[in-house]
């Protein structure tokens, strides 16, 4: 379980935190995000909380690996790598692609005996629960790819101007936004955990609306936190972000 846990999780700081840390905070990225997108938050809460950030096939040093384009296949290979918690209390964090994708682990962890997450957070992303959710364009197409990530604004334009560069990105988004294009969620309200969800008050990708319509999926406490900014407010607000989050992620007890 270690290997596989190591293949899939990159911890930030590289040793920091730890079972010494009262609460363990699992992140995934958005499409065509690394793990490495959640080291600002991460040692923003460090040591307190040990921060993981999940590293998807196809980039940095999985780069030879191919994406996994089938978001429920994705799920259930994280949620096997990550396995039961070790006794500390455990939240999901997710943003955009990254949000649908920990909904999909918490559900599937919350099917092991004591193994449901005790706080998932979803960040810039449609509830499925959402009225015509699925109806939203997915580009496929590279040209179409590049100009909805140059809009959203979450990755270095200059990519996207360097061939060498855009030849590597490439894969990762277009596995990914296949992922997502195929993507049917487990409907009800399969989780009995809080939610909550965060929302960009610009967010083109997700409306304050449909990110409110999280609640939907759990039958347990929900809340809606709203942000300026658009989809990666997450990146503009990292300050805010982390004092929300400190403020209510879950602590050892006893």
């Amino acid at each position: 379980m270690g290997r596989a846990r190591d293949a899939w999780l990159r911890r930030f700081p590289v040793g920091v935190g730890g079972s010494a840390a009262g609460c363990e905070l699992v992140c995934f990225p958005h499409a065509g995000g690394s793990a490495s997108y959640w080291r600002p938050l991460a040692l923003a809460l460090s040591p307190a909380v040990d921060v993981s950030a999940v590293q998807y096939p196809g980039r940095l040093d999985r780069l030879h690996e191919a994406p996994v384009e089938d978001l429920h296949r994705l799920a259930d290979l994280v949620a096997e790598a990550m396995g039961p918690s070790d006794g500390r209390p455990r939240a999901l964090l997710g943003h955009s692609m990254g949000a649908s994708l920990a909904y999909e682990v918490a559900v599937r962890l919350a099917r092991l005996p004591g193994g449901e997450p005790d706080l998932l957070v979803v960040s810039g992303r449609r509830a499925p629960a959402a009225a015509g959710w699925r109806a939203r364009h997915v580009p496929l197409k590279d040209d179409e790819l590049v100009a909805r990530v140059r809009g959203l604004g979450g990755t270095d334009s200059a990519v996207f101007d360097e061939p060498d560069l855009l030849e590597l990105v490439l894969p990762a988004l277009r596995g990914d936004y296949r992922a997502l294009a195929s993507y049917e969620d487990t409907t009800g309200r399969p989780l009995t955990c809080p939610v909550v969800a965060l929302a960009g008050d610009r967010d083109p990708e997700a409306t304050v609306e449909e990110v409110e319509a999280w609640g939907g999926h759990t039958s347990g406490a929900f809340r809606t936190r709203v942000f300026e900014g658009g989809h990666f407010f997450l990146s503009d607000r990292a300050g805010e972000v982390a004092e929300l989050m400190r403020g209510m992620l879950p602590t050892r007890t006893g």
